[in-house]
C-alpha cells in the first residue's frame, strides 16, 4: 500500500485530507512525494510561523534535544521560564501555564476564569458568555463554548454552563448577564473558523469595560489569531484592551506542540498546587522552539506582517469573483462568488496550498513569506476565482 491507502488503513478517519503526500520544504515552498513545489498559503493552520524547517528555529530545538528534551513539572527547567517571561513582558500579564495545545489553553482558561468566580461570588457564579461563531476546541468542555451548533450535535451532553450570544451585538451581553451569574466573558478579536470575521472595535471596547465594571472575568481566545498573525504579537492588541486571561497556541512554538494560558493581575494567583497540570506542558523542546518564534516577532517583523496583510487586501478588493475581503494581518477570508472549494482544489492544482473556513477561502501564510512568492500565490488564487 501506498501512504495515502495505509493512511486510510490505519489512522482513523477524522481528516478529509487532500491527495498528496507532503515530504518536505523549505520557507514557504513545500514538496509532495512526487517532487512538485507548492506555495504554502497555510503554514499548518496559522502553526509553521516562518515557514517550514527555518534555519534558526531547528538550531535551537536541536541544540535543546542534546540536552534535556523533558522532565516532569516537578522541576524547574530554563526554556518554558523563558518563554513566560517574553510573554509576561510584551503583553503585561502576570503569569503562565503552559499546556499542548489551543484546546488545553481554553480549557484552562475556563478553569480559572470559574475558579476566580467562585472563590470571589460562589460555586453557583459560573456561566460562561462566547459568542455565536466562534470556535474553541473539541474537547467536550471547548466544544460547549464554542459557538456552532454543528459541532455539538454528536456529542451531547455537552459541559453545561455556556451561553452564547450574537457577536457584535452588546445589548444581548448585557442581558445574558442579568440573567445568568456570569464568570467570564469569551470571545475571539477575529472568528477564524468562523469564516475570518473581525469584531468590530467599538463592541470589543464594550466587552471589556462591561467585564471590568462588573467583576467578570475577560477571556481573549489567541489560538489561530496569535504570535503576530494579526500584524500586532496578540490581535487584542489592535483594539486597545487588556484582557484578564489570553490563550494561545498554533505559532507559538512554530511547528511543536505548546499552549499558553496568561493570566493578568486580577487571576494571576487564582491556581495553587493541585489544581491543574499537564505532563508535558512547558516541554523544553517545545519552550526552545518558542523563545526562537517569540524574539523574532519584533516590530520589523510585525511591520511586514501588515504590509503583506494591506498587499493583499489591495490585490483582491474588487477582483472579479471575490465579493468580499475580511480578516486581519495575514489572517486573511475571501467570500467567492464560486463554492470555497472548487477554488481551494483549482489552487493546489497550480501549485497554492490554501483552506477555507466555513463558504471562504482562508489564508494563513507563515509571517515571513517572501514578497515575490505572495505576489505569485495571489495571482493564481485570483485566477482560480475568476
Amino acid at each position: 500500500m501506498n501512504i495515502q491507502e495505509q493512511d486510510r488503513e490505519y489512522i482513523a478517519g477524522t481528516y478529509s485530507r487532500f491527495p498528496i503526500v507532503i515530504v518536505s520544504g523549505k520557507g514557504s515552498i513545500v514538496t509532495d512525494i512526487d517532487g512538485r513545489d507548492y506555495i504554502d498559503m497555510t503554514s499548518g493552520i496559522a502553526v509553521n510561523s516562518f515557514g517550514v524547517s527555518d534555519e534558526v528555529w531547528r538550531s535551537a530545538v536541536c541544540e535543546q534535544i542534546g540536552k534535556v528534551q523533558h522532565m516532569s513539572n516537578l522541576y524547574y527547567t530554563e526554556p518554558c521560564v523563558k518563554v513566560a517571561k517574553i510573554l509576561c513582558e510584551r503583553t503585561g500579564l502576570k503569569r503562565v501555564f503552559f499546556s499542548n495545545s489551543g484546546a488545553e489553553a481554553n480549557e484552562c482558561a475556563i478553569k480559572v476564569a470559574r475558579k476566580y468566580a467562585a472563590d470571589k461570588k460562589g460555586d453557583d457564579c459560573y456561566t460562561i458568555i462566547t459568542l455565536r461563531n466562534s470556535f474553541h476546541g473539541r474537547t467536550i468542555t471547548t466544544l460547549a463554548a464554542t459557538g456552532q451548533v454543528h459541532y455539538h450535535e454528536l456529542f451531547r451532553p455537552l459541559t453545561p454552563g455556556f451561553v452564547n450570544a450574537e457577536a457584535d451585538n452588546f445589548g444581548e451581553i448585557e442581558s445574558y448577564a442579568k440573567i445568568h451569574k456570569t464568570a467570564a466573558i469569551m470571545i475571539e478579536c477575529v472568528q477564524g473558523e468562523g469564516g475570518v470575521i473581525p469584531l468590530s472595535p467599538d463592541y470589543v471596547k464594550k466587552v471589556a469595560q462591561f467585564a471590568k465594571d462588573n467583576d467578570i472575568v475577560l477571556i481573549v481566545d489567541e489560538v489561530q489569531t496569535g504570535n503576530g498573525r494579526s500584524g500586532k504579537l496578540y490581535s487584542y492588541m489592535n483594539y486597545d484592551i487588556q484582557p484578564d486571561i489570553v490563550s494561545t497556541a498554533k505559532g507559538l512554538a512554530g511547528g511543536l506542540p505548546m499552549g499558553a494560558t496568561l493570566m493578568g493581575e486580577k487571576v494571576k494567583d487564582t491556581l495553587r498546587p493541585g489544581d491543574h497540570g499537564s505532563t508535558f506542558g512547558g516541554n523544553p523542546i517545545a519552550a526552545a522552539g518558542a523563545v526562537s518564534v517569540l524574539e523574532r516577532i519584533d516590530d520589523e517583523l510585525l511591520a511586514g506582517v501588515r504590509a503583506k496583510s494591506k498587499f493583499l487586501f489591495d490585490a483582491f478588493t474588487n477582483s472579479q469573483g471575490i465579493e468580499q475581503v475580511s480578516g486581519m494581518g495575514l489572517m486573511i477570508g475571501l467570500k467567492t462568488a464560486k463554492p470555497a472549494k472548487e477554488i481551494v482544489n483549482q489552487c493546489m492544482n497550480n501549485g497554492v496550498l490554501c483552506l477555507t473556513a466555513k463558504d471562504r477561502v482562508r489564508l494563513l501564510p507563515a509571517l515571513n513569506i517572501p514578497d515575490e512568492l505572495l505576489a505569485k500565490a495571489a495571482e493564481v488564487i485570483k485566477k482560480a476565482c475568476k
